[in-house]
């Protein structure tokens, strides 16, 4: 083989070699995605589908329904993805043991030729007498020097051969097993499929049902929006209280400062306010674990899209017996209690304000200052459904912060 078609093999395998690690590392996060959301569709059914005497009230059920459906699509879309980059892997890795296959045939052939040769040559018939054919000493030396240079090269093709059928092989089995895991993608797809379809089906049917019934579920949307605006106009005044509360302590501060909507922070709480900004996105879970089962935000309702929700927080659905945990170092400013309803803790954390809410006992008291990860309170279980729910908002001073952009993978 010439030089230069040993560079361009060279190159060629360089690249595919680049190209192979950089799929391989596309489809290992792509299989992560889709494990975390075959796991997510696991805790959806286990948390948000609890088998309960009484199944709760149909705007639950209905958005517990939608959220599953939204993550299965989720699931197919994305063992799609990884469908088409597996077949694209495929593909190459074809090309690459058709390249492999020429150019182990091409090594046999110069090898075959080499042996050939080296019969017909009066080296192989008397290495001895062509030693002692030599004219002098030198000649010798050189002859020697020859003969072990011809055999290392002999040598040398047999190994090279041996290396590419050996890369053969294990191309051809790495195939067998991207077509094994292509088969099963296909497969789990198919099922994901059947399983979506099962979902709308019940989903229509409790349509259906809503809109036999669709005063009762109108006036269940009503109270989910009055009982949430309370909460949130109870929060907004807590956190207006702490602010006044915070500024008259302050004194650098005079009274008119004290009905400001900004805490006036002291080195130490500016400090604070600075570790906890610069942790934006990386924030641990208020729950160990659980799935965020409503975001932030303005958002549809299930049954009619005309009607808006809006959600200052997020609802995390958890296991019975969960307890909520602080986000971040901080001082309790508040324990919170809703007549008729459950309890809630909030936290200072500079000028940011977190608050964990439907908890049915409370740990700390205000004025404590709690660690990261510190238990706030039980979160309730609602005995009717069998869901257990933390509410979690977050503020800096008295503004409204999506917690899905400061936690780490809400």
């Amino acid at each position: 083989m010439t030089s230069k078609k040993h560079q361009l093999f060279f190159l060629v395998l360089v690249l595919f070699f680049t190209a192979g690690l950089r799929a391989q590392t596309d489809q290992k996060d792509l299989e992560e995605k889709r494990e975390a959301l075959q796991k997510e569709i696991e805790d959806i059914n286990r948390l948000l589908f609890a088998e309960k005497k009484e199944r709760g009230n149909v705007l639950e059920q209905m958005e517990a329904l939608d959220n599953k459906i939204k993550v299965r699509q989720e699931l197919i879309d994305v063992t799609n993805e990884q469908s088409i980059k597996l077949n694209k892997s495929i593909n190459e890795n074809v090309k690459s043991i058709s390249h492999l296959k020429k150019e182990l045939q091409e090594r046999k052939d110069e090898y075959a030729s080499l042996i050939q040769k080296s019969y017909q040559s009066k080296v192989q018939q008397s290495r001895l007498m062509f030693l002692l054919s030599s004219e002098n000493f030198v000649q010798a030396i050189k002859r020697i020097q020859y003969i072990k240079q011809y055999t290392d090269y002999r040598k040398s093709q047999g190994m090279e051969i041996l290396a590419k059928t050996e890369e053969l092989s294990a191309r051809n089995l790495e195939l067998t097993e991207q077509r094994k895991k292509a088969d099963r993608l296909i497969l789990a797809n198919k099922r994901a499929k059947g399983e979506i379809l099962k979902e709308i089906k019940v989903q229509k049917e409790l349509l259906a049902t809503i809109r036999k019934n669709e005063s009762q579920y109108t006036a269940e949307v009503q109270k989910k929006k009055k009982e949430t605006r309370k909460l949130d106009q109870q929060i907004d005044a807590l956190i207006r209280a702490a602010i006044a509360s915070s500024n008259t302590k302050n004194e650098k501060v005079g009274k008119k400062a004290a009905t400001t909507d900004k805490f006036v922070l002291t080195p130490e709480a500016s400090l604070i306010a600075e570790n906890f900004a610069a942790n934006k996105g990386k924030l641990i879970w208020p729950v160990d674990k659980g799935i965020k089962s409503q975001g932030f935000g303005i958002y549809q309702d299930a049954v009619y899209p005309e009607i808006k929700h809006e959600s200052n927080g997020v609802i995390i659905t958890t296991e019975e017996g969960t307890r909520a945990r602080a986000i971040f170092q901080g001082e309790v400013i508040a324990i919170m209690s809703v007549p008729g309803g459950n309890n809630g803790v909030t936290l200072k954390h500079g000028n940011y304000i977190s608050t964990y809410y439907n908890l049915s006992a409370v740990f700390v008291k205000k004025g404590d200052f709690v660690a990261a990860k510190a238990e706030l309170g039980k979160v309730a279980t609602n005995r009717l459904n069998g869901q257990t729910r933390l509410k979690f908002y977050l503020y800096e001073d008295t503004e409204k912060l999506n917690p899905e952009e400061w936690v780490f993978r809400l």
